[in-house]
């Protein structure tokens, strides 16, 4: 058993040593709030009495009811087995559960033929959905079989664990004792894992049940239960004493093996099957369990079913009454023939899926290796470790990434429960199923591609509730790359999971609907956001089309901008909306030319002053704003920009990344009214310090490196300036020019390195050196007007 199964190790939605099984958010999703590994077990006796006031003689004219108490293990299939088979032989005409007793009302809904576990039961507190606790079932739980007994039965379940309300309110006791790992280091075991797979999971037999049962009252042997552990049994206690005076006769308890000594008293029994539950040396009685539950701290809960993953049942995933392999345990559940032979079998089923070659031949001697190995090993079945090593030697090869893939899709085998219609559900969690069943989008366990045609109308809905959830932090979607280049296309990673649920719940307090709820959702961001967060917020309410909010932050914008007098500001929200005028043909929305062009006649006005005394990191960052708003103006039509970047770059007071960004701009434009070589030589004279001219390098080459490859004057430039450096001057400078050639593709890093080895490339005037022949102007000149007219494009004279 792994080790998370400490004080007890069967902790519970208090986070104390207890069985219970619970997962937990506290301050976030992931943590465990409830233990997982538990012993099995049984005792099948019956009470005389006791009442919620203190101890009472059985009631005048009831039967003695006879209680059967389950110990098992959460998420255990042998326990479930143990369980089914138990109840359908003492046939209970109630069955108790440990779980909150505030989700009795739901838990009819697990007949439903709508419902398929995995799935869990969700509490949480309204105004405060982060205070939250989950209850999560398996088919191979033995809670859901417990339950499903009932309903097939025709018998009532309850819950008898602490309510929600309480345990949600008290503080998680601390976890010391992993009673798991001290059976089965007694047993000479050092995995208590392998340990319960051997004497449970591979046996299942009743009797094996009961010695689990007496194991865990020996580990409990002086254990004094404190705290959340205390409270939570003491109510169990309660609900069996609450039970017995309603006049039910058999009363089966189902709860964590770490409980049952809590539940059943170790002295002599008044007789077969029966038992008093006070009375002294007994268990604690009535007035003292009631003591302890009197003052208890509680909140007000909501309860609901949601659907759970195999995934968030592994231990690796946080939840802390995890089991490490709920693929594999599902399996032993449900393929009690030949598991080792079926399960080896569905592994080469996956690895031709992958056009891996497997063979009969292969699986049959995955299945000799597994049993020798077993044999070898003293077990009395092949288990988890053994099929994985005779998958990996025989059906791999010894690779270890087909065994990965085998890990992932049957070890953990993720699955995604459903819940039926009618579950409670808050009115925006029931919206987003109806957009999903709307736009036929399924919602799946497993990360899958999703590339979307913004032309299609059904595709454009996808993208706009995407868009729309991802600003109410449910992030269902994430976006990727798109494949093509056109703002038609966008590219999705769909992947839903378990705490979505409760993401919704957070967010239902913006609106009923997932429209009305990311309308309010962005006004509220929009209050208090400065002009990039407000420009961001533009193209997300394009691309979520959500025509309600667009026109108050358009609104909030042109208050900022005329507000806002720091030209990086603007620099740096004008990107974002012009990146938002792209869609409006696609997706139907406003175009926003007043808002940019006035934005950008600002920037134009106000940047030569904002170049001025800038350090380093200062002259970095504005160095990103430039480029930024140089891509948006080109959108726009770049005159102005070009103009005041030209009458800029004739200053001589410029920080040196700035100055070679600038010409780099200017020449990649074609507006560059002078030489950009002799621009080159002027930067990287002698008389310029070297940290300033390897900086004027830096910002020049940031484009690419390919311009030094083609142009012979440029890199004959750059090379005299190297060589001319003085020693100490290269060793200054030299970070600086391995960060900016260090930044190059390795393709163009090696041409550029050839260029230099051939000597003659280096040589003004001389365009091709040693490595290619020169060529002549006005012979050229014809073969590129063809070209030019064959792309449909004017010469103008010029090469």
């Amino acid at each position: 058993m792994p080790a998370e199964i400490a004080d007890g190790a069967l902790t519970g939605p208090d986070g104390g040593p207890d069985g219970g099984q619970g997962g937990g958010l506290g301050g976030g999703l992931g943590g465990g709030r409830g233990g997982s590994r538990r012993g099995d077990g049984r005792d099948d006796r019956s009470r005389a009495g006791g009442g919620e006031d203190g101890p009472e003689a059985p009631v005048p004219g009831l039967p003695v009811p006879r209680l059967s108490v389950l110990g098992v293990r959460h998420h255990g299939p042998g326990s479930a087995r143990a369980v089914r088979d138990e109840l359908d032989r003492i046939r209970p005409d109630l069955v108790l559960v440990e779980g909150p007793p505030e989700a009795d009302g739901l838990v009819a809904l697990a007949a439903d033929p709508g419902m398929r576990p995995p799935v869990a039961l969700l509490a949480y507190v309204p105004g405060e959905p982060s205070r939250a606790a989950f209850w999560p079932f398996a088919e191979f739980s033995p809670e859901w079989q417990a339950i499903a007994y009932a309903a097939r039965a025709g018998v009532e379940v309850r819950f008898c664990d602490l309510p929600a309300a309480h345990s949600l309110a008290l503080d998680a006791d601390p976890v010391r004792r992993d009673p798991i790992g001290e059976l089965a280091r007694a047993a000479g075991y050092d995995d208590p894992e392998r340990w319960w797979e051997d004497l449970v999971e591979h046996r299942g037999e009743a009797r094996t049940l009961d010695v689990v049962a007496e194991a865990m009252r020996a580990v409990r042997e002086g254990h004094v239960a404190e705290g959340v552990e205390a409270r939570r049994e003491a109510y169990m206690r309660r609900t069996l004493r609450k039970a017995a005076r309603e006049g039910f006769s058999r009363i089966a308890v189902v709860c964590g093996a770490w409980h049952l000594p809590a539940l059943t008293p170790a002295g002599p029994v008044a007789g077969p099957g029966s038992y008093a539950l006070d009375g002294p040396d007994r268990l604690p009685s009535a007035a003292e369990d009631e003591r302890l539950l009197r003052g208890l701290p509680k909140v007000r809960v909501e309860m609901t079913w949601v659907p759970w993953t195999h995934g968030r049942l592994a231990a690796g995933a946080g939840y802390g009454a995890g089991v490490a392999a709920p693929g594999w345990y599902e399996h032993l559940f449900t393929v009690p023939d030949r598991p080792v032979e079926r399960w080896l079998a569905g592994a080469a089923a996956i690895l031709r899926e992958e056009d891996l070659p497997v063979s009969s031949a292969d699986v049959i001697e995955a299945v000799r290796l597994a049993e020798s190995l077993a044999t070898l090993r003293g077990r009395p079945l092949a288990g988890l470790p053994e099929v994985t090593d005779a998958v990996r030697a025989v059906l791999c090869g010894g690779d270890e990434l087909p065994v990965e893939l085998v890990q992932r899709r049957m070890v953990v085998g993720e699955r995604l429960g459903r819940v039926p219609d009618a579950t409670p559900m808050v009115p925006l969690r029931r919206d987003l199923r109806d957009e999903q069943r709307r736009l036929r989008m399924k919602p799946e366990v497993m990360a899958g591609e999703h590339d979307l045609d913004l032309r299609r109308p059904l595709d454009l809905g996808r993208s706009r509730l995407l868009h729309r959830l991802a600003l109410l932090g449910v992030p269902w979607g994430t976006p990727r790359r798109a494949r093509s280049k056109g703002t038609f296309k966008e590219s999705w990673s769909l992947e839903w999971r378990p705490e979505l649920d409760v993401a919704l719940i957070e967010a239902a307090v913006w609106g009923i609907t997932v429209e009305a709820a990311a309308t309010a959702r962005v006004r509220d961001l929009a209050g208090g956001a400065g002009l990039p967060e407000l420009a961001a917020l533009v193209e997300r309410c394009l691309l979520a089309h959500l025509p309600d909010a667009l026109p108050y932050v358009l609104g909030r914008i042109e208050d900022r901008a005329a507000l806002d007098g720091e030209v990086r500001h603007l620099m740096g929200a004008l990107p974002a909306l012009v990146r938002a005028r792209r869609y409006g043909d696609v997706r139907g929305t406003e175009g926003l030319t007043g808002v940019t062009e006035s934005m950008l006649a600002r920037i134009c006005a106000g940047l030569s002053p904002a170049l001025t005394g800038l350090d380093e990191d200062a002259a970095r960052e504005m160095a990103a704003l430039m480029d930024g708003v140089h891509t948006a103006a080109a959108l726009m039509g770049g005159g102005r920009w070009l103009a005041t970047l030209a009458g800029i770059a004739q200053r001589d007071d410029l920080p040196g990344l700035l100055d070679g960004r600038i010409v780099r701009i200017l020449f990649d434009a074609e507006a560059l009214e002078d030489d950009v070589a002799a621009r080159m030589a002027r930067s990287m004279s002698s008389g310029n310090p070297p940290a300033r001219s390897a900086a004027w390098m830096e910002g020049f080459l940031s484009g690419g490196g390919l311009l030094l490859v083609h142009d012979p004057r440029l890199l004959a430039t750059v090379d005299a300036w190297l060589t001319g450096l003085s020693p100490e001057a290269f060793v200054d400078v030299l970070p600086l020019l391995r960060r900016t050639f260090g930044a190059f593709p390795a393709p163009e890093r090696r041409m550029i390195g050839r260029r230099v080895r051939s000597g003659g490339a280096l040589r003004a005037g001389s365009p091709g050196g040693d490595e290619e022949a020169g060529y002549d102007d006005g012979l050229a000149a014809g073969a590129v007007r063809t070209v030019r007219d064959i792309l449909g494009r004017e010469t103008g004279g010029r090469l």
